[in-house]
């Protein structure tokens, strides 16, 4: 008898799990109206990251010589993947709470990079002075990426207001990304010009 009851209740476990995940499935995807922005998004992510390689291979000595510059343009290409997954995540048909839970794991997983870019760059000699490296400019990637983890959980919990916190991260780590770039060609300028004196 024992056996008996423990399949019963393994059987109505399953039934109850089974029942959270179809409740869970078949929630309501985001409404199309931010599909025409993502995409937009996605492709500046998508143009800015090819734009990066192309930048970093004309000045691939510098940088290979460099290691804020390389620690740089290498943390800036990641968070640029970051954005690019999180408009490829919002541009598939899914439930909310899936679509939430996908940007929530981007965002903690890109939180990581100015995290780290910051934790090896305050050890390296004069990384202030060559390429522009600012902890103001890693706080603004640390707060970019904290309010898409908050975006992202409000979505998670079925909140569509929640994407305005996502769009508003996305934006200011696509700005963030741009001027990390803009710095990082200005301090191989400027250190081409001194070895040219």
């Amino acid at each position: 008898m024992p056996v008996v009851s423990l399949l019963v209740e393994v059987k109505i476990a399953r039934r109850a799990e089974n029942a959270i995940l179809t409740d869970f499935l078949s929630r309501p995807p985001l409404p199309e109206s931010w599909h025409e922005l993502y995409l937009m998004l996605g492709t500046s992510s998508a143009a800015l990251i090819g734009l990066l390689f192309v930048a970093t291979s004309l000045h691939l000595a510098e940088i290979a010589n460099e290691e804020i510059y390389r620690l740089r343009a290498q943390y800036t290409t990641l968070i640029l993947l970051s954005t690019l997954l999180q408009g490829t995540a919002i541009l598939v048909p899914q439930p909310m709470p899936v679509l939430g839970v996908e940007l929530l794991a981007i965002s903690v997983w890109g939180l990581s990079f100015p995290l780290t870019l910051l934790s090896k760059a305050v050890k390296i000699p004069g990384a202030r002075g060559r390429g522009g490296f600012s902890v103001r400019r890693a706080r603004f990637f640390i707060a970019g990426y904290l309010i898409g983890i908050v975006g992202a959980g409000m979505v998670t919990a079925g909140k569509e207001w929640g994407m305005y916190a996502v769009t508003v991260s996305y934006t200011s780590l696509l700005i963030a990304s741009i001027w990390n770039g803009w710095m990082i060609m200005q301090g191989i300028g400027r250190g081409e010009r001194l070895r040219r004196k």
